[in-house]
């Protein structure tokens, strides 16, 4: 793949209408797929083939074969019963084949007229009148036969396939394929561009199909490495553009006078080595004048808070101020009243306080908050989304802490970094209690610094995990009971709120009413879902927390954030509905306490006793372990990339053709020859990055 270091000219956008006429509808349609740089069109490979380059005899078939024919049409007409449909026989001179059309147009009718000689091609099925193809693709025949496989490709309305494939071969023939990869880089045996691009819109019928399906043809090499090297070097083009940034040095201060000394001096507890390396790490970073961005990740119940807590306190000792955002008000009122109990007693020695901001405030007391977060007296601000509010100032932001950093996207990542506002950027620390498998870290996180916390604090009882069938619903509510005669509580979690007409499933309102019917009137059941009032959520919470309930039924807001050791069972209903990654957090509300806990998955299979594939294997793992980074490894597994980086990657250029399961040594090539791209080729890797990801590479800047 021979490349020069010179600067090469930037993609062109495809053809654009004539000037005041705007886009026509194949333009919008094409824009919809994104399909706008001739660049884009040669990227956009088919989702499978057509043979159509050889015609057999329909006496050579078989029934299920997908086959091309040239035969005379003998007879053709419209019935109506049982519906209209255009019935057409052919004869190829070996045997005879019904076509069947039950949407079709006058043209279709006009082109099968009897005597007519067309080339079809579908799938030969068996029936009562002989061979059948049930719409069959039909053309004129007597055409030249194509020397390549046809390819189909991904559409949508108003876009047929002639069309697009006209669009792609065209995009495909004026598109600059120069290479952009150094020869002497290039992975072995892999193709060069132009050479692998057109061999996959249009390849030779002799190919061994099995290699194109699993993407494993040198060809495919060549566009997964490609692929692959571009998230690489653009991960690294903003870690190093954020180096060049400048942020608050936050440095020690004497331990006399240290607000985190004085924290871990009142922490009922003592570090885990785990959370004490990593604490290091956030204060190596925060003494540096390069901004922070660092990922913090950790099972559930790892003891992520405290050590957001300790980042805080050095911040607030170098004199700034840190906010702490959360994606639910639940989480945030958590966090709110752990750090509250923690530091604030230390903070009002030094004039200062934890602030509470939430958009379900009224306003008075969320103008108090403000004022305070602006004035400085504020040094540490923990809220929702209210916190990137466009009235919400800050005196001297030095250090935004996000929680469950996959539900905020990357508008709201800036607005929060942009309320240090002057030239010093703020330090970030993401938190997140779904670990991220290793090959996620090498790519998607690769422009992040990771900190693990693979430790668990002393006292966490194991949870024992039972899968349990609908019909033995009464023996779970028999558990119930006896976990309340021993004085612990329970969790009740359903998927939805209300019934729905649309989804068969049993709904908490309706669950809470059973329970409390069931347990009697010395139980008191409480019900929690997002629709209720903040204070009535709120006093709920109060309640379970304080044993004044003993069952909570809820949807899945309990999710992350709530603690309260005393509960000891989690009944989720309907768990083959659930994310595997959603069972485990919901799990990890239990096992806080002492007292052995078990979550019981509660699924409804099907009539045939079965639930479907996905969720098997969901249920299968939440059996198997209780290891987080195990359960992520499975969960990327079965959901790919796509989902499993929820919102943190909104707009960010997910891989089209690479694997990560399958496609190592091609990402650790890829990784390894960034930054020697960036150092010695520079134009070269912008070329290569503009190619493949265009202005999407911009989120990675958040």
């Amino acid at each position: 793949m021979p490349a020069t270091a010179k600067s090469l000219p930037p993609e062109k956008p495809a053809q654009p209408a004539a000037p005041g006429t705007g886009p026509s509808p194949v333009q919008r349609a094409l824009r919809k797929l994104g399909l706008v740089r001739d660049i884009d069109f040669a990227l956009y490979l088919p989702m499978r083939y057509e043979d159509e380059t050889r015609i057999v005899r329909l006496a050579d078939t078989c029934d299920g074969d997908l086959a091309q024919i040239e035969a005379v049409v003998t007879e053709s007409e419209v019935v109506f019963r049982p519906r209209r449909q255009l019935i057409v026989t052919v004869d190829d001179g070996s045997d005879t084949c019904q076509l069947r059309f039950f949407n079709f147009y006058p043209s279709q009718q006009k082109q099968l007229a009897v005597g007519a000689r067309v080339r079809v091609r579908g799938e030969v099925r068996g029936g009562f009148v002989g061979r059948q193809m049930m719409h069959p693709n039909v053309k004129a025949a007597g055409t030249e036969l194509p020397q390549a496989l046809t390819p189909v490709y991904s559409t949508i309305a108003g876009l047929p396939q002639p069309v697009l494939r006209r669009e792609v071969r065209s995009g495909l023939a004026r598109a600059a394929l120069d290479e952009t990869v150094p020869a002497a880089c290039a992975p072995d045996g892999a193709w060069e561009l132009r050479r692998a691009l057109h061999f996959l819109h249009y390849p030779a019928p002799d190919v061994a199909m099995a290699t194109l399906e699993d993407h494993s043809h040198p060809a495919w090499q060549r566009l997964k490495a490609d692929e692959l090297l571009a998230q690489q070097l653009s991960q690294l083009q903003a870690r190093r553009a954020r180096s060049a940034q400048r942020a608050p040095m936050l440095q020690a201060v004497a331990s006399k006078d240290s607000l985190g000394e004085a924290l871990r001096a009142v922490l009922p507890f003592a570090l885990t080595g785990a959370q004490q390396r990593v604490v290091e790490e956030i204060a190596r970073d925060l003494a540096r004048e390069v901004p922070m961005h660092r990922l913090l990740q950790g099972d559930v119940g790892s003891g992520k808070t405290v050590v957001a807590a300790l980042a805080a306190a050095r911040c607030i000792d170098a004199g700034y101020q840190c906010a702490l955002m959360a994606p639910t008000e639940i989480l945030a009122a958590q966090h709110f009243g752990k750090l509250v109990g923690w530091l604030d007693p230390l903070l009002a020695e030094r004039g200062l306080r934890v602030a509470w901001l939430t958009g379900s405030q009224k306003k008075k007391e969320r103008d108090a908050m403000s004022a305070a977060a602006e004035n400085g007296e504020a040094a540490l601000v923990i809220g929702t989304h209210a916190v990137i509010s466009e009235k919400v100032r800050f005196r001297r932001l030095a250090l935004a802490i996000i929680d469950e950093q996959h539900r905020f996207g990357v508008a709201q990542r800036l607005a929060l970094r942009g309320k240090a506002g002057g030239q010093l950027e703020p330090h970030l620390l993401m938190m997140s209690a779904t670990p991220i498998p290793r090959t996620l870290a090498m790519s998607y996180y690769a422009d992040l610094d990771v900190s693990t916390l693979d430790e668990l604090p002393p006292g966490r009882t194991p949870i024992v995990t039972k899968l349990v069938a609908e019909h033995r619903r009464d023996e779970v509510v028999d558990r119930i009971r006896v976990q309340l005669e021993q004085g612990r509580q329970v969790y009740w979690v359903c998927p939805l709120i209300e019934e729905s007409e649309a989804v068969d499933l049993r709904n908490a309102t309706e669950t809470r009413d059973e329970l409390a019917s069931a347990l009697g009137d010395q139980v008191g059941v409480g019900l929690l879902h997002s629709r209720m009032p903040t204070a009535e959520k709120q006093a709920v919470m109060e309640s379970f927390t304080a044993n004044r309930l003993q069952v909570l039924v809820s949807t899945t807001v309990i999710e992350v954030g709530v603690d309260v050791p005393n509960a000891s069972l989690m009944v989720i209903e309907h768990a083959e509905r659930f994310g595997l990654s959603q069972l485990h957090q919901l799990r990890g509300r239990v096992g806080r306490g002492a007292a052995a806990s078990a979550c019981v998955l509660l699924y409804a299979p099907n009539e045939g006793g079965r639930v479907g594939e996905a969720a098997r294997a969901r249920l299968k793992a939440m059996a198997e372990t209780s290891d987080g980074f195990e359960i992520a490894r499975r969960d990327l597994g079965i959901r790919g990339p796509g989902e499993f980086l929820g919102a943190r990657q909104s707009g960010a250029p997910l891989l089209r053709f690479a694997d990560l399961s399958t496609d190592l040594l091609l990402l650790d090539w890829a990784r390894a020859l960034a930054p020697r791209m960036l150092d010695r080729h520079p134009e070269l890797a912008e070329r290569h990055v503009d190619r493949w990801l265009g202005s999407k590479a911009e989120y990675l800047k958040a």
